[in-house]
């Protein structure tokens, strides 16, 4: 698979009018090659030229993974010296006739570090931004990756299912994260998570990105949870907003507007539709019932191997919905100093529209 994969981003690099593409470790670099680089002090890189074998810059240490990659490569590996490291550069980008050649990259992934030896190497190169070709080839998942996503959806949501019955008054965000996370572990999750989950209560529930903190669930309390897992390299990504103790009625109401609104932006989803119609069908849920002012982000977002990936469902993105794409609807409303409401799921479009992959219930649902 990862073969065909190469052979798509040549097409996909030579379609750009680029002569290479370089990859650090991250999502692109490990749905290409399969392998599994951290980012650290060394750099690791990987340069694809259309025709050419992939050339891995890499330390030494790590060399030996590349007996892993299903096509031949080359590598040039550099010992701890990083006075070395420059030739080594110079030499990777020279096999593969780089030196003056307009070379793609990821804005949002590639370092400094890097970017400065690849300078050095090629000054006469010129260096592009070559994310929009790059999210092409990862847009639409094929049936093997949403069999992996669906397996990262059971799992949240088995490990949150293990976790409500030991939510308690008194006990701090902080505290309920980490039984989550263990759940998380020990319902077969990756050892690296998607993201930290989100647990906020009361006043911090209306911080839609709030960290856990030493604050106490209290009765009269909402309480978001936002989790995720993941499996075989892919991700999941839910929220649920539950109720400690008798509910306000403005509380209920307003989870019930966002539910409504989850609902909505859920049915907007269908091939040929814009990413914008699931952001203003859920966006208009809200505002019609008063609290447009509340709800401060966008509707949802690309997931995949990343937590936030294309394509993005935002009100102006006119960009087109299509089979396999995967995505997260999470309306919500934050009342500040006050609290907060937030229901995630996540979706795939089929051929008939948008699948949810997630189930648990989205009705309040009473703790402690």
């Amino acid at each position: 698979m990862t073969i065909n994969r190469l052979q798509h981003l040549s097409q996909t690099l030579t379609a750009a009018g680029l002569d290479a593409v370089v990859l650090n470790p991250g999502s692109t670099l490990t749905y290409l090659t399969g392998l599994h680089f951290h980012l650290m002090e060394r750099p690791v890189l990987m340069v694809f030229a259309p025709g050419q074998e992939p050339v891995f810059i890499l330390p030494t240490l790590e060399k030996l993974k590349l007996e892993q990659l299903p096509y031949p490569a080359q590598a040039y590996p550099y010992g701890e010296n990083p006075a070395e490291w420059a030739a080594v550069f110079g030499a990777a980008l020279a096999s593969l006739g780089l030196e003056k050649a307009k070379i793609g990259m990821e804005p949002r992934a590639l370092r400094l570090l890097e970017y400065g030896y690849l300078q050095t190497a090629a000054p006469a190169a010129t260096f592009s931004d070559a994310s929009p070709s790059l999210s092409a080839l990862r847009i639409c998942k094929d049936e093997q990756e949403i069999t992996l996503m669906r397996r990262a959806v059971q799992i949240a949501q088995n490990a949150l299912l293990a976790t409500l019955p030991l939510v308690k008054i008194g006990m701090t965000e902080r505290e309920l994260a980490s039984e989550l996370v263990i759940q998380l572990f020990r319902h077969g999750s990756d050892p690296e998570l998607p993201f930290a989950p989100i647990v906020s209560a009361g006043e911090n529930s209306a911080n839609p990105h709030a960290s856990p903190s030493s604050r106490k669930l209290r009765p009269g309390d909402l309480l978001v949870i936002d989790w995720g897992a993941a499996y075989g390299g892919y991700i999941s990504d839910l929220t649920r907003t539950f109720a400690l103790g008798e509910v306000d009625a403005e509380y209920a109401h307003i989870h019930h507007i966002v539910q409504q609104a989850n609902a909505a932006g859920r049915a907007a989803g269908k091939p040929g539709s814009p990413c914008a119609a699931v952001d203003i069908a859920a966006r208009q849920v809200i505002e019609q019932a008063g609290y447009g002012a509340y709800f401060t982000h966008r509707t949802g977002h690309g997931i995949g191997m990343e937590g936030h990936e294309d394509p993005y469902m935002r009100a102006d993105n006119q960009d087109v919905l299509q089979v396999g794409m995967a995505y997260t609807v999470e309306p919500g409303i934050y009342l500040p100093g006050r609290n907060g409401v937030r229901i995630e799921d996540d979706m795939v479009i089929t051929p008939a529209g948008a699948e949810s992959l997630s189930d648990l219930p989205r009705e309040i649902r009473v703790l402690g």
